[in-house]
This record gives C-alpha cells, sequence and structure tokens, in this order.
C-alpha cells in the first residue's frame, strides 16, 4: 500500500488538470468587472471573468465583428498608403 503524503495532489496521469491563473486588476478593471457582474447577476468575481470571457469569444469569432474588424483595417491600410494620417 502507498502510503500519501499530505497536501500533495494525487491524480491519474490521464486525468487534465484544471488550468488555474490569477488576475491582477486595477481600480479601473475592478469596478468595470463590478459593474458587469450586476449586469451578468453574478457575484462571485471568478464565475464573472469566465462568463466575460466566454461571451467575448463569441462576440470576437462572430461574422459581424470580422466584417467590421476588416472593414477597419482595410480602411486604415488605404488611408496609410494614400498618406492620410487623420485617425
Amino acid at each position: 500500500m502507498i502510503e500519501k503524503k499530505p497536501f500533495t495532489r494525487y491524480s491519474l496521469e490521464d486525468q487534465k488538470k484544471r488550468d488555474i491563473f490569477t488576475v491582477a486588476l486595477n481600480d479601473e478593471e475592478r469596478e468595470t468587472l463590478d459593474s458587469a457582474k450586476v449586469v451578468l447577476n453574478q457575484v462571485k468575481d471568478s464565475t464573472a471573468l469566465k462568463s466575460l470571457a466566454w461571451i467575448g469569444s463569441k462576440v470576437l469569432q462572430a461574422e459581424q465583428t470580422r466584417f467590421l474588424l476588416d472593414t477597419i483595417y482595410s480602411n486604415k491600410r488605404k488611408n496609410k498608403r494614400l498618406g492620410i494620417n487623420e485617425f
């Protein structure tokens, strides 16, 4: 029988471990997160961050967002070529 040490993780090798990271927020980011938590109706910071990441991922990958970004970058590229630096 194998003796287990305290405070040591024991898991199967084929089992995927959770990916955990720490996020530091400045005052402005904290205010933004707190107001987003109200909109999301979520009291926990970690769950709110996961929800915001999921929503952001969906928005960034949406066809409309891609079209918008392509148009903006195309205009920026054309303006640079024409020497227009007003923006």
